[in-house]
């Protein structure tokens, strides 16, 4: 797909949640919800609660296409993208996963390299304590590429699974629009990164003073990255030097997910 069919995906879905954002702030007369979605609604939480999430999941997928004018569309697709990640990290297969028998001479990060995703979330997926695993048994693994996607102008991270939206995230980008633009690839990844300091002199992990956070995925243009933070009030705000900035919580989310070459488009 090109980059500028990317772009244009990207702008429609964000679009899209600006104006049902700002159709809410401004007020305005709301669609009457008819019992018929109601009932859609009340039957989704229902195989939510029951844990059935996979039905739940096309349920919500139902609501938001048929009925986007929804005062509740919002609600419906965090819903949505929460579903996403409670069946990513289950044992559950879903259609852009596999069930994978493990072989002789297997381990997970040789399984990972060839499925191209990340141990971190094969170990999720399957309530593994350990990497130690044995022959003839039965793992799940994602079998799908995610992509991310950046808007400056509203600071929102968004993975991606091909064009739907995975998940949604508020981020701080850089001050005085300084993250770039651009499409990038992660080329680094690491857990509790010591932050060196752009005067002279190293901050360790667990530090306050170490912006970085808990986590650090590195971009293929030098000194830019995706972190975590210490500061949980800058996010939803440009007040970084460059980089993309995230909640400690959220960022160790996105980092067992995404694996090293995961694309990344940056846009305004």
């Amino acid at each position: 797909m090109s980059k500028k069919l990317v772009l244009i995906g990207v702008a429609i879905v964000i679009l899209a949640l600006i104006a049902a954002v700002f159709y809410m702030k401004r007020g305005g007369v709301p669609v009457v919800q008819s019992p018929q979605v109601a009932s859609f609604y009340k039957d989704a939480k229902k195989m939510e609660e029951a844990g059935d999430l996979m039905a739940a999941r096309v349920a919500y997928q139902k609501l938001i296409s048929d009925y986007p004018n929804s005062r509740e569309v919002m609600d419906w697709q965090k819903r949505l993208e929460d579903l996403n990640i409670r069946l990513l990290f289950s044992p559950v297969v879903t259609p852009k996963s596999i069930e994978y028998e493990i072989k002789l001479g297997d381990s997970l990060d040789k399984i990972s390299r060839e499925y191209n995703t990340t141990t971190e979330l094969i170990m999720k997926s399957n309530n593994l304590s350990s990497e130690n695993i044995f022959p003839g048994k039965k793992i799940k693994v994602w079998d799908a590429p995610f992509s991310i996607v950046v808007d400056k102008s509203q600071n929102i991270l968004i993975l991606k699974s091909g064009e739907e939206v995975f998940k949604a995230y508020t981020v701080a980008t850089g001050l005085n629009n300084s993250t770039p633009v651009g499409t990038f690839k992660i080329i680094e990844k690491i857990m509790n990164p010591p932050w060196y300091k752009p005067g002279g002199g190293m901050v360790p992990a667990g530090s306050r003073q170490n912006i970085l956070g808990t986590r650090w995925l590195g971009l293929d243009k030098e000194g830019y990255g995706i972190h975590g933070t210490t500061d949980p009030q800058s996010l939803g705000k440009q007040a970084t030097a460059g980089c993309v900035r995230m909640l400690n919580a959220e960022v160790e989310q996105l980092y067992s997910i995404v694996p090293k070459g995961t694309e990344v488009t940056i846009v305004d």
